[in-house]
């Protein structure tokens, strides 16, 4: 009996620590709002959604594996008790919590977590426009391309009339299609739109291939993340670097 309780006792240990390291192994990402409006964050395909006030942050862990992840920006939404609804601009179903992408123009923080090389692929796009300055990165910076990006720029000030739209700048595939802007039969190349986000957000993606300047990557299962709209406090702002320290905030927890 006793040696059947002491095996007993060796698999739930086995298990408890096993639990625990996956756990913890996994990615936390905090959502943080700074803008001086009331921004709805979304995730999938963990997450869901939140609606997050001036100085509030949300939690959320990412598995290991988890990939074609994305986290974005909602504005100017009105949901009822049963999270039912609509937004301006990031609308994902007309639901509080997300279950598919949204619909541009959306400013995006994208990952996958442990790929290939054990490492964490990132980015921010601007594929599907743009409607919140976001910053987004390791919240322990490591070496190589594992450091904090962002797209701050005054986007939606400064949109081409082409593509302007209310709360925000649409991207140029949704505008106008075609393979040129959406890159869905082969190789392609920047245009004239992408090139101009490109140049006031040169870290983001700009166009569906534009890989070599905008993916970074940091070693899986020991880097968390922070995305941040408005990193400045401010609709927009040019300046080129940012903290990833933030400012004490209201913290909503979820898993």
């Amino acid at each position: 009996m006793s040696t059947k309780m002491s095996h007993l006792t060796t698999c739930l240990v086995f298990f408890l620590l096993a639990f625990v390291t996956y756990t913890y192994a996994s990615g936390v990402f905090e959502v943080h709002n700074n803008c001086p409006y009331t921004v709805w964050a979304a995730a999938t395909p963990v997450g869901g959604g939140r609606r997050l006030e001036r100085g509030q942050s949300w939690w959320f862990w990412a598995p290991p594996g988890t990939k074609m992840a994305r986290i974005w920006g909602r504005t100017n939404c009105n949901f009822d008790g049963a999270g039912r609804g609509w937004c301006q601009t990031g609308d994902c179903g007309g639901v509080l919590e997300c279950k598919g992408w949204g619909k541009p123009p959306n400013t995006l923080a994208e990952y996958a977590l442990n790929q290939f090389s054990n490492l964490d692929f990132w980015d921010i796009s601007v594929i599907d426009g743009f409607n919140i300055p976001m910053s987004f990165g390791p919240t322990k910076p490591g070496p190589g391309k594992c450091h904090g990006i962002q797209c701050t720029a005054n986007i939606n000030g400064e949109c081409p009339g082409s593509l302007r739209v209310p709360g925000g700048c649409n991207n140029p595939c949704t505008t106008f299609g075609g393979q040129q802007y959406c890159c869905t039969q082969g190789p392609c190349g920047p245009t004239e739109l992408s090139r101009w986000f490109k140049q006031r957000c040169p870290d983001a993606y700009s166009y569906p291939q534009d890989d070599p300047t905008s993916t970074f990557t940091c070693t899986s299962w020991t880097t968390d993340y922070k995305v941040m709209f408005c990193p400045y406090g401010s609709a927009h702002n040019e300046t080129t670097n940012f903290p990833l320290e933030m400012p004490t905030s209201t913290l909503e927890v979820s898993k």
